[in-house]
């Protein structure tokens, strides 16, 4: 129900008033018709100047010698001022010159030509001599002028000013009356100071609600709660309780963060501002903090609100990471009056800030605290029934095959995000249609799938036999030690088909599991070492294509050190700083003794991997080397093919070194 005792409902603001029963707006002036009048008067002068012919330039000579001794000369003009001659040809004379100087048309007024007067010339004693050399019913008028043109003076001292002002009327007064709603509220420099925000209230409200929302269960009773004390506050009220004054959602990229936002302001009948924490940040200085001064007297005007600030780590990013830099950062004076306007002594009853961000570690600890963000809602990757239901909700809209089983879908997918999942429908439904099929197959779920992790296929890259060769024991390597590990990743298929940058690919089946046992990192390594030792035993020597699994060993030996505690010798000790306050600190948090025996213990585990892959290929040499010639016969296989080869995967113990 809505409240409509609430004050902040009689605002009259741009999507909050009644069609029928709009206050008149008092008109304003506009005042762009006076440049409009200059600009016709200006062109009118322009043209009314240069009504008559153009004048062709020529020389004294050429008059002297052709013009006047034929008796063409009808006056000659000295303009004094501008040391010019104007000249100007009879009318029944005009025919000799149309063609050679007027494109064959005679004009019907002068002057006709014109030439300059230099200092060395004296007009007076040359046009009186040849003036005087023609008889008296063919000589030409001498007149002298001074021509000042004072409108066209003038109007060149005004038309820079006047470009400027039109150039500053439209950046400034223009966008105010075309802002949204007519209220002026346009994108004029006088206007960036003011809130970026969208306002959604019942005209404009968005159409995506909880039931759009696949997944998240947990987050949506979080959020459901704020949505529910803004629809009935009584409830929490009558009980002495308060509503957390802000909600923060993490997780990683594509989760649905801002989606559930956006069902927030679905569900939720009040209104939503929406805006992103970069529209805070502007090259003016000030202009940050202006605006979430603004964003919040608009949400205190409609309380009670929502308001939803996407990735918020742009301006709340932790103050002690600017050390180094200016004391009156930008960024530092826009966090700065956001924590005051959450808590400060102005109270905001009503509005409810919801944040999102994936990188909640890096955000400050001020704006963390009780009082301004108060929960923190984790929104973690779907897990295997949550990926059934996104599938569910994307997969609706596409036509599948009679008999698509869309469970196998889920779980093919661990560790894919809600928009990785809709990237794969999508993926699918366009290879589908590549292939001209009247449905989308499992097969076109599988290829998108591979063309999402992998990479696009390159058949037509070359690659010679030998190096297919290698490349096929390599990944029969991966195979074959992932296969006789149990703790390793179960084995989806192998290809030799490149794929992006990789010349060839296992493809696993990861298990969901919270936390990880050292035995089960130890088989994952020596699994991904299988094909550096599948090359060694085939080919006796290493080549460069292993350079991916070993950068992927080595970080995660490292790991087991320095952060898991996994070594003996170094011990329970983690040096791994999941607060960030460390985050400017030079130097290591150890010794060189004790970095020393880190790297010992990581070479150790690694080496150990090493030797357990090199045992169990050289325990399997019949099944490993028939693997790699059906892979260079096929090109792809699945875990069906290997399952031929070495039976069922099985055996809870992990293999021993001897």
């Amino acid at each position: 129900m809505e409240n409509n005792n609430n004050p902040g409902n009689k605002f009259n603001g741009p999507g909050n008033q009644n069609k029928g029963h709009r206050t008149p707006q008092p008109r304003r002036r506009n005042y762009i018709w006076l440049l409009y009048l200059l600009f016709i008067g200006a062109m009118f002068y322009f043209i009314s100047s240069n009504s008559g012919a153009n004048p062709v330039k020529t020389e004294w000579l050429a008059v002297k010698e052709n013009m006047i001794p034929a008796g063409d000369v009808e006056k000659i003009t000295y303009i004094t001022n501008l040391h010019r001659a104007e000249v100007y040809i009879k009318r029944d004379s005009l025919s000799k010159y149309a063609n050679k100087y007027f494109s064959g048309r005679e004009p019907k007024a002068g002057p006709h030509f014109y030439f300059q007067v230099s200092n060395n010339f004296n007009p007076e004693e040359e046009f009186e001599e040849a003036r005087l050399q023609l008889p008296a019913s063919q000589r030409f008028s001498v007149s002298t002028e001074e021509r000042n043109d004072y409108f066209g003076k003038i109007l060149e001292w005004l038309l820079f000013p006047l470009l400027m002002f039109g150039l500053l009327w439209f950046l400034m007064f223009r966008p105010m009356q075309k802002g949204m709603g007519g209220n002026g509220g346009g994108n004029g420099i006088f206007n960036v100071g003011k809130s970026q925000a969208k306002l959604y209230e019942k005209e404009n409200n968005v159409k995506v609600t909880f039931k759009d929302v696949a997944g998240l269960e947990e987050a949506k009773v979080e959020v459901m709660e704020i949505v529910d004390f803004l629809k009935n506050p009584k409830k929490y009220t009558a009980l002495g309780g308060k509503i957390p004054k802000g909600a923060l959602l993490v997780g990683p990229p594509g989760t649905g963060k801002t989606l559930l936002a956006k069902a927030v302001a679905g569900e939720a009948n009040v209104p939503f501002f929406s805006i992103s924490g970069s529209d805070f940040v502007e090259m003016f200085v000030g202009v940050g903090a202006s605006r979430v001064r603004d964003l919040f007297r608009q949400a205190k005007e409609k309380a009670p609100c929502i308001v939803f600030i996407d990735e918020i780590d742009a301006v709340g990013r932790a103050r002690s990471k600017n050390v180094g830099y200016s004391s009156n950062d930008e960024r530092e004076n826009t966090l700065n009056q956001l924590l005051t306007e959450m808590d400060g002594f102005g109270t905001n009853s009503g509005v409810i800030i919801l944040a999102a961000t994936n990188r909640a570690d890096i955000l400050d600890k001020a704006l963390m605290r009780a009082g301004r963000f108060d929960r923190q809602i984790h929104v973690d990757l779907p897990e295997q029934k949550e990926r059934l239901e996104i599938f569910k909700v994307h997969c609706a809209k596409l036509k599948l095959s009679e008999g698509f089983d869309i469970e196998f879908l889920a779980k093919q997918t661990p560790g894919f995000s809600g928009a990785d999942i809709a990237n794969v429908c999508n993926e699918a439904a366009l290879i589908a249609a590549r292939k001209d099929k009247s449905s989308i197959e499992k097969q076109d779920f599988l290829d998108a799938i591979d063309r999402i992790v992998g990479g696009l296929e390159r058949r037509s890259k070359i690659i010679s036999p030998q190096e297919k060769r290698t490349i096929a024991f390599h990944e029969a390597g991966h195979a074959t030690v992932s296969w006789m590990l149990p703790n390793a990743n179960p084995l989806l298929k192998v290809t030799i088909i490149p794929r992006g940058s990789a010349l060839g690919a296992a493809w696993y089946l990861p298990e969901e599991r919270q936390i990880t046992t050292t035995e089960q990192m130890m088989d994952e390594m020596a699994a991904t070492l299988g094909g550096r030792a599948a090359e060694e035993i085939i080919n006796g020597r290493i080549s460069t294509g292993a350079m991916n699994d070993l950068e992927k060993v080595t970080k995660q030996a490292y790991a087991m050190v320095t952060y898991f505690g996994m070594s003996p010798k170094v011990g329970n000790i983690s040096y791994y700083d999941s607060s960030g306050s460390n985050g400017y600190s030079i130097g290591k948090p150890y010794s060189e003794k004790t970095a020393e025996l880190i790297d010992s213990e990581a070479k150790g585990f690694i080496d150990n991997a090493h030797k357990r892959a090199l045992q169990i290929l050289q325990e399997n040499m019949d099944g490993f080397v028939k693997l790699a010639e059906l892979l260079l016969e096929r090109e792809v296989i699945f875990s069906e093919d290997l399952e031929n080869i070495f039976g069922k995967r099985g055996g809870e113990k992990s293999c021993e070194i001897s």
